[in-house]
C-alpha cells in the first residue's frame, strides 16, 4: 500500500492511463487503409529467378491465417536447380484481430524442428543499410530447410515479433495505419550443406526486395 502512494507510482499510473487514452484515440479513429495490388499480379520473374509453379491456399489454412491477400509460390533459377519457396501473406488492417503469425509457431504442428536459430544480415539495393531477417534452420527426419522471414510495414523491415507490436501501435497513432506483411523464404538443403542453402535464400531475397518493395504499400 505504501508503494501505491509513492511518488513513482503516482507517475507510473499517470503515465499508462495517458498512454490508454492516447491508444484509444488513435484506434476509435477511422483507418486509413491503403490500396494494394493483389499479389496475384506479382512479377513471375525477378533477377535470375522465374516462377516455376503457382500453389494455392488450402481454404483451411486461409481460415486460420485470416490474410487479406496471399502468395505462395516456387521459384527457380534457368536450367533447373533447388526450388525456394515465397510466401506472403499480407493484412490491411490488424484492429479487428487478424495478424501474421510467426512461423516458428507453425513448425512444431507440422513435424518440423527448428535446430537453429538467429538473424541474418541482408544487403538490399535502393536501401541505405542492409535488412536484417530472421533466419532459422529447420529438420523433418532428414530433410531440412533454410527459413528466412520478417514483418515489413511502410517499406520498415522488422525481424523481431516484439517490435512488430511496437510499431502496429505507433503507426496506429501516427497514421491511423495497421497494416503489415508476412514474408517468408524457404530453401532446401541439398547435401546438407546449411551454408549453401543460407546464401542461396540471400541471394533470392537480393533479387526479390526491389520488386517486393513496389508491391507493398509504402
Amino acid at each position: 500500500m505504501l508503494f501505491l502512494q509513492s511518488r513513482f507510482a503516482q507517475v507510473l499510473s499517470g503515465v499508462l492511463a495517458l498512454q490508454a487514452v492516447v491508444l484509444y484515440a488513435a484506434i476509435s479513429r477511422p483507418e486509413t487503409i491503403p490500396v494494394v495490388a493483389p499479389l496475384n499480379q506479382f512479377t513471375n520473374l525477378f533477377g535470375s529467378w522465374r516462377m516455376v509453379k503457382d500453389i494455392p491456399i488450402e481454404p483451411e489454412v486461409q481460415e486460420v491465417l485470416k490474410a487479406d491477400d496471399t502468395l505462395n509460390r516456387l521459384y527457380a533459377r534457368p536450367g533447373g536447380g533447388v526450388e525456394t519457396n515465397l510466401f506472403i501473406a499480407f493484412f490491411k488492417t490488424q484492429r479487428t484481430g487478424q495478424s501474421p503469425h510467426s512461423p516458428k509457431n507453425c513448425l512444431p504442428g507440422s513435424g518440423w524442428e527448428p535446430i537453429q536459430t538467429g538473424l541474418v544480415t541482408i544487403p538490399v539495393a535502393d536501401r541505405s543499410e542492409p535488412i536484417v531477417a530472421n533466419r532459422f534452420v529447420t529438420a523433418y527426419g532428414d530433410e531440412k530447410d533454410v527459413t528466412i522471414y520478417w514483418y515489413q510495414s511502410h517499406s520498415r523491415i522488422i525481424a523481431s515479433e516484439y517490435r512488430a507490436k511496437f510499431w502496429l501501435v505507433a503507426d496506429s497513432i501516427r497514421y491511423h495505419r495497421s497494416d503489415t506483411a508476412l514474408v517468408r523464404v524457404i530453401v532446401p538443403v541439398v547435401n546438407n550443406d546449411v551454408s549453401g542453402a543460407t546464401a542461396t535464400g540471400i541471394d533470392f531475397v537480393q533479387s526479390l526486395f526491389p520488386a517486393l518493395s513496389k508491391q507493398l504499400p509504402l
